[in-house]
């Protein structure tokens, strides 16, 4: 198994740098089943701020994008069910992504309620505002 950085799934998504799409793509295109590429849950968070920040997309396109990554028999996602299940939500509105993957993360440690200040992710089931 290989780990694939931020940088290298942002350059294959975006080709904004022609040298730097070309390498990201032919090493994912190396990738297979039997050998494939590993992407945490930190790499995850970070693709979509670069996706939102820099380069605007909008949420349904990430969350599309995120989709179709993490059903890619070559690539192995840490927690992508948090993932995908993140994606769907996240594309709805409200809470953002990483957001979202915390309270992912709490539901599956079984850790819920979620404690936040957060009003936009105190709305999700699972989360609560501290003191209410």
């Amino acid at each position: 198994m290989t780990a694939i950085d931020t940088n290298v799934l942002v350059r294959y998504l975006v080709r904004d740098d022609a040298e730097q799409a070309a390498a990201a793509r032919v090493l994912l295109e190396r990738l297979t089943r039997e050998h494939p590429g590993f992407v945490c849950r930190e790499v995850v968070v970070e693709v979509v701020w670069v996706l939102e920040r820099a380069y605007r997309f909008g949420r349904a396109e990430i969350a599309d994008v995120l989709l179709e990554l993490v059903a890619t028999d070559c690539l192995v996602f840490e927690s992508g069910d948090d993932v995908t299940r993140s994606a769907l939500r996240y594309r709805q509105g409200g809470p953002g992504f990483s957001d979202l993957m915390i309270l992912a993360a709490a539901n599956r440690a079984e850790a819920l309620p979620l404690q936040t200040f957060d009003d936009r992710l105190a709305r999700v089931s699972g989360a609560t505002l501290v003191g209410s």
